[in-house]
This record gives structure tokens, sequence and C-alpha cells, in this order.
């Protein structure tokens, strides 16, 4: 499960392309369109079906989360809403409804802090969109930038499914010069030599720095890179004994956050950085920021630990 949240959309974004171009060109075939239609637009996961329910299916359509439970009167209020609207979007995403009750796991790994919270996964990677019983009109917004967000970033289209026309797709993603590139980057990651991955992303920066996708590819090799052949158990023990050693607390952190604990490695790092001085205190915050690449900025985690990091330097 670590790499539900931090660490799938390396590989997925450009499996996510491939497929929904796969589909676009199988449904056009058949006279008919790609999208949710091979499954329902709201069901129930749990723990046991998650990769293939949700993981597996944002591949070909972004998918809501909704962590909710019995007890909870604003989920009594939002899920209603989240249902409603998956029907009306008719495609563009599906709704997967999570007892947090019954799936303490996935409510613990996602960092799900209170309930009502709706999480969305796109190509394998976890966006987390909102907590609270939001007003319609704010879930709309959010909703509508969801969708666009999975066109521009994965070539992610949800057609319109069943009796759903007149809602229109969002329109197809145009190739660009570094497709090529990328893709061999992924096809490195899949024969697991990470060190052409990095060089793949890489080249790809040298000429796009800008290039989303090459700088969340490269910062996620470079750190499993960096865990690769590392023993936890001698990392781990090396940090608890010398506290104030930036470089055991940067190795420690990397740990943390392959294993999916994003707080714990931004929370260990910016105590690096309190406690150190000169090149371990640069080298703490260097590493801090190389991992808030790793999540991306837009995670509510990385904007709280960047405010954290701000007052631990001034």
């Amino acid at each position: 499960m670590s790499g539900v949240v931090d660490l799938a959309a390396v590989k997925a974004a450009g499996e996510a392309k491939q497929k929904a171009e796969q589909a676009r060109a199988e449904a056009a075939r058949q006279g008919g369109v790609p999208g949710a239609g091979a499954g329902p637009l709201v069901f129930d996961v749990d723990e046991a079906g998650f990769e293939l329910d949700v993981l597996q299916r944002s591949a070909e359509v972004p998918v809501v989360i909704d962590f909710w439970a019995d007890w909870c009167e604003p989920c009594k209020q939002l899920g209603p809403l989240l249902e409603r609207l998956a029907q009306e979007y008719a495609g563009r995403f599906v709704l997967a409804k999570v007892d947090v009750e019954a799936n303490q796991l996935l409510f613990q790994q996602f960092g799900v802090q209170s309930i009502p919270a709706v999480f969305a996964v796109v190509a394998g990677q976890a966006l987390p969109l909102f907590q609270g019983a939001a007003p319609e009109a704010q879930v709309r917004q959010v909703l509508d930038q969801l969708v666009a967000v999975a066109e521009q970033r994965f070539g992610i289209v949800g057609a319109p499914a069943g009796e759903g026309e007149g809602v229109p797709a969002a329109p197809q993603a145009p190739a660009t010069p570094y497709d090529s590139a990328l893709g061999a980057a992924h096809d490195a990651l899949d024969a697991g030599d990470l060190g052409g991955a990095v060089r793949a992303y890489k080249n790809v920066l040298s000429d796009d720095p800008g290039n989303p996708e090459a700088k969340l590819g490269l910062a996620q090799a470079e750190l499993l890179q960096r865990v690769q052949g590392m023993d936890p158990q001698q990392v781990r023990k090396a940090a608890a004994d010398a506290p104030g050693d930036a470089r055991a607390q940067i190795a420690a952190a990397d740990l943390d956050l392959a294993g999916g604990h994003v707080q714990d490695a931004f929370g260990r790092l910016i105590e690096a950085v309190k406690r150190t001085a000169g090149e371990d205190r640069d080298a703490a915050r260097v590493r801090l920021l190389e991992l808030f690449e790793v999540i991306g900025p837009d995670d509510p985690r990385v904007t709280a630990a960047r405010t954290a990091l701000s007052r631990a330097l001034f």
C-alpha cells in the first residue's frame, strides 16, 4: 500500500495515457464511447478490493473516494450529494465509498484526520480534495478541476456512460515531443533500472524544465534509488540513537516517505533543521524540498510542512 498514495504515479501516469488511448480506439472501433460504463458509477470499496476497484480503474477514469461512517452526520449530507453528482457527470468520474469503521487501514494510509474526507485517485496517484460537508457549488468546482487535471496531466478522459448524452468529454490531450522519452523512463522502471529512469527523466527536463510528469517521476525515481539496498532496521536505529545527526535523519526520512509515512518524513526533517546548523542544516532543508517534489506542491501536507520549515529557518 505504500505506493497507493505516494509512489504509484511514476509508472501509472505513462500507463494511464496508453490505456486511455487504447480504450478510445476500441470504443471508436465498436461505435461507442470509453469511460466508466464498464462498471457502476457509485460503489462501495474495501481494503481487499482497493487495487482492482480503485487503482486499476483510475487508469481509465478519475476515482473519487468518499471516506464516511454511519455515525457521522456531515457524511449523511455530503454522501448523497456526491452520489447525485456522480450520476449527473455521467462517467467523467466514478465514486468509491469507504466505510472507515470497516476499513481502518485505508483510513490511516490516506492520512485522513477527520470525516467526511474526499480524495481522488488518478492514474494511481492520490489527490486530496477536501474535508467536511462542503456546499454544492464548491464541490462542483473541485470536481470540474479534477476532470481537467485528469485530462491535462494523464490523458484520462471519463467519457459519458449509459444515457448520459449531452455531457461532453474533455478534449483529447495532444501528443508531446517528450512522450517517447517519458515512455522510456516508464520502461526502465518496469525493468527495475532506476538509473535509466533517472537519466530519461533528466533528458526531458533538460529541454523542458517545467515538465510536471518528468519532475514528479524524477523525484520519485531518485527516492526509490536512494532507499534501494537500505537496511530499514539499521537506518531507523541510527536515527533513533543520534537525533542530532542530519545524515541519519535524512536516510530515515527517505524510508518514511517510501513507506507512505509522509508526515513522519516531513516532521523528522523539520526537527533536523531545528537541531542542526551549517552544512548539516542545509542538507536537511534541501532533502525536505526534494521530498516535497515527490508528493506534489498542491498536497496540503506539503503546504503545512513549508510553513513549518519557514518557522524553523526564521
